[in-house]
């Protein structure tokens, strides 16, 4: 009898006949565990002994056979066993990794628009990668690719699977002129569960994985990210082994190849040259805007105007009514003259104490603003970016109907349950905030233990929670951006940590190249460091905060004193993004 290894891709039962011939078990999962006969394990990566039994050992995330295990051993994959099922069988739902790619018109909307079509023909697209500008390969002579890849779910057989996705990017009107040439929509399916599939037709896994950074980015959805000096080494020295990390990424950890399972993703990423164009994360805000490239080393700070139409915000409050249109003109026009390119308008104080208004309040409150910029005559032509700053659903529904293109949510979407769903309902980009508790409690939770990842570690990993819930209420990634929360559950000193280490969060794996937005203007802790007690005397100290934030990567700065950071933030991307 030839002996064989297996691998099988769940637990196997010890009554399995097969289980006495195998020589290496193991769990192929994102956090796999190592079963052992005959005494002879895996070799492992990140393996470390339980203290409690120093015989047995903790669950570790990547695993590599001994160097001659393969040439000397057959592999044979066991495929997961199905579970009985009582009453009438359902179709098995599957799931499969789609590549998404454009490079014609508008090449974001068309993505969206092939994502929206598999949902609504029951291929419903659980996560998505983020969206990536890259080079074009093969056909050189055509304009740059939007890339990505979405995981899906279906119980369409591989071949259902390729008609209904040629059917849709017929329904979108695509014209393949050339192979490999401009097309407005491109869907290739790259795996398909764990299978090897062979067909004239179609070929899983997709043969060009291997050589296409253009794929294999997105399924990674991680980078090497530049920096000077380089960020910390993750996870951190000080966090203890088991530190819960929760990175929404896709599938990194997954082998192409069912018949090579100890080669993965990552490793085929880390194999390939480096680019000659370094390629960047894109991040529409509307359709009249180009999108935040946030890892493109050249791009420029955006300058967010704050437009408080509130009587008790902390630093303008009763400045800005919406009851008196012709002073909130000027105003406006005095900001987008000044060179802000996104106004954020706001109805309801998040300042520590603040009283809620009711929605109708808020609604009136903020809604003329919008329509008073998109409407009136001096406005209007200058298409500027809307931000509508609210925690409420139905406050965010409204705005962008009225107009406005991005909703910030001081609270990440957990102040409202329906705020997320109804974001990605909208198809809009959302900026979701770190911040604990509410803003009557948030300064009672700025405790931030070291076991737990101190400050940084503990806004990345809530984050992370929120990044994961904004994906599973259908928010794409890429109509993702991330706030800090300088204020927010901060206490003084801690706000000047977070910018000194706002590279550090960038960086951090499950947050690599979403965009941010730093909100440090006239806040409380400026006016603790520099002894400057009225919020709108803190204009240098807001601009030392405004540069730190360019240089730290921040791709948004939200301010007050729109003319002066203007200034600051032009002299800031001159000395860093170039």
């Amino acid at each position: 009898m030839k002996r064989v290894a297996l691998v099988a891709t769940q637990p196997l039962r010890p009554s399995q006949a097969l289980l006495s011939r195998a020589r290496c078990v193991c769990r192929c999962a994102p956090v796999p565990r190592l079963a052992r006969t005959d005494r002879r394990p895996l070799s492992t990566t990140a393996r470390r002994p339980d203290e409690s039994n120093s015989n047995k050992f903790q669950p570790f995330r990547r695993y590599t056979f001994p160097p001659d295990f393969c040439e000397k051993n057959p592999v044979v994959i066991l495929p997961p066993q199905k579970p009985k099922m009582n009453g009438p069988e359902l179709p098995e739902r599957r799931t499969a990794y789609i590549a998404l790619g454009s490079n014609m018109g508008d090449r974001i909307g068309w993505i969206e628009k092939a994502c929206r079509e598999m949902d609504a023909r029951g291929i419903k697209v659980k996560r998505t990668s983020g969206l990536w500008e890259t080079e074009p390969m093969y056909v050189l002579d055509q304009d740059r690719f939007v890339n990505g890849a979405c995981e899906v779910e279906t119980t369409l057989e591989p071949l259902e699977l390729l008609d209904a996705l040629q059917d849709i990017e017929r329904a979108l009107g695509r014209q393949k002129v050339i192979d490999k040439g401009p097309r407005n929509i491109d869907l290739d399916i790259l795996l398909y569960e764990n299978i090897k599939f062979n067909h004239e037709r179609l070929k899983i896994p997709h043969v060009g994985i291997p050589e296409r950074e253009f794929v294999l980015r997105p399924l990674a959805e991680y980078v090497p990210f530049p920096s000077t000096p380089p960020p910390a080494p993750f996870p951190p020295p000080s966090l203890p082994f088991n530190f819960p990390i929760d990175t929404p990424r896709l599938i990194p950890d997954k082998p192409i190849d069912p018949d090579r399972p100890w080669r993965l993703i990552r490793d085929y990423l880390d194999a390939l040259p480096p680019s000659k164009s370094p390629i960047t994360t894109m991040t529409p805000l509307s359709a009249h805007h180009s999108p935040i490239q946030a890892l493109n080393p050249a791009r420029k700070t955006h300058v967010m105007a704050i437009l408080n139409v509130t009587p008790d915000s902390f630093s303008d409050g009763g400045t800005h009514s919406p009851s008196d249109p012709d002073s909130l003109v000027q105003t406006i026009t005095s900001f987008l003259d000044a060179g802000a390119t996104m106004i954020d308008i706001g109805g309801q104080s998040t300042a520590p104490g603040a009283p809620e208004v009711s929605l109708e309040e808020e609604l009136s409150r903020v809604l003329p603003a919008i329509r008073l910029i998109r409407t009136h005559p001096s406005l209007s032509s200058r298409q500027v970016l809307i931000s509508v700053d609210t925690y409420r659903a139905a406050v965010a529904e409204a705005a962008i109907s009225a107009g406005a293109d991005i909703v910030n949510d001081v609270s990440g979407g957990s102040l409202d349950p329906a705020m997320l769903p109804t974001v990605a309902r909208l198809g809009a980009t959302i900026c979701l905030m770190h911040m604990r508790g509410t803003p009557a409690t948030m300064n009672d939770l700025a405790v931030y233990p070291p076991e737990k990842g101190g400050l940084i570690g503990g806004i990345a990993t809530e984050l992370l929670a929120r990044v994961k819930a904004a994906e599973e209420a259908g928010i794409r990634r890429w109509r993702i951006v991330l706030d800090p929360g300088l204020g927010f559950a901060k206490r003084g000193p801690q706000n000047v940590e977070v910018l000194r280490r706002l590279e550090e969060l960038r960086a951090w794996p499950g947050l690599q190249g979403l965009p941010w937005l730093v909100g440090s203007s006239r806040k409380s802790f400026i006016g603790q460091v520099t002894g400057v007690p009225t919020p709108r005397e803190r204009i240098w100290g807001t601009a030392a905060t405004v540069a730190a934030a360019v240089q730290g990567g921040a791709d948004v700065v939200r301010v007050h004193d729109v003319r002066e950071m203007v200034q600051v933030v032009a002299m800031a991307d001159a000395i860093w993004r170039y």
